[in-house]
């Protein structure tokens, strides 16, 4: 089997010093075909349970994961919801973000849009992984992660994260209702929209994730893989190229870390 396409954030690794393994995926190097060619990570989809599961063996095989039962995933809600988990759960907690201090285990969050966010502090052995789509961003699902690595024995000032691909600005239209929930928590969030069409503007997710880990939780050490989940097609799944293709359904992508075992 030929390796798995996946892209790493050289900021993280550099200070993980190697005591640390993460890589973002996409939709290739997998065995799911239809809509969700091919490497398709998502149990919640529609896909074939057998080829998910394979995905995911592939997936925690490639970084190097105690077996495929130590992938774990959430059921994600878009909430700002936080757990620590000291093993694999039984079935997929309710939360966004997730924390570990046990090597071996590999926190995997699932996107087709929303922004993915990886969190290690290698001096205390806890890492962290988020989903951000915009609901959970400005409801505080980064600050509980946050909260949560802290609580586990991690310092915010040795804290390192990474922003995996998600859609990027020029992708991401929305309508003025949704301009005006950001513009109610802060004027200053006027500068992650620009104007499109008519009354329409599109909005940077990925720069409101960090700026809020910026501005929020104290986070300065932030690598960004600006790659458009929307635009790139061959690369990556996306929920919002669904919806503008008619499709019935979509894969997902997989962010991955791991404190290596």
């Amino acid at each position: 089997m030929q390796p798995i396409p996946h892209a790493t954030s050289v900021q993280l690794s550099n200070a993980a010093h190697g005591a640390i393994a993460h890589a973002f995926y996409g939709c290739q190097g997998g065995v799911s075909s239809g809509d969700y060619e091919s490497l398709n990570a998502g149990p919640g989809s529609d896909d074939a349970t057998e080829a998910v599961a394979e995905n995911r063996r592939r997936i925690a095989a490639d970084i190097g994961a105690d077996g495929p039962q130590a992938l774990i995933s959430l059921y994600q809600v878009h909430s700002a919801k936080a757990v620590t988990l000291a093993s694999p759960p039984a079935s997929r907690p309710e939360a966004d973000a997730m924390v570990t201090t046990v090597p071996g285990l590999a926190l995997c969050i699932l996107t087709a849009d929303c922004v993915p966010i990886l969190f290690a502090d290698p001096s205390a052995g806890v890492i962290g992984a988020a989903h951000a789509g915009w609901r959970g961003a400005i409801d505080g699902v980064l600050e509980g992660c946050i909260a949560e690595m802290e609580r586990a024995g991690a310092h915010v000032g040795d804290i390192v994260a990474a922003i995996g691909p998600a859609i990027q600005q020029p992708s991401y239209e929305v309508g003025p209702e949704f301009r005006h929930r950001f513009l109610s928590q802060a004027a200053e969030n006027d500068s992650f929209f620009q104007s499109g069409e008519g009354d329409r503007s599109h909005f940077d997710l990925p720069g409101y994730v960090a700026r809020r880990l910026l501005w929020s939780c104290g986070i300065t050490a932030i690598d960004t893989l600006a790659d458009d989940t929307c635009a790139l097609e061959t690369m990556y799944f996306s929920n919002r190229r669904r919806n503008k293709q008619g499709k019935a359904d979509y894969g997902r992508n997989a962010s991955v870390i791991m404190i290596r075992p």
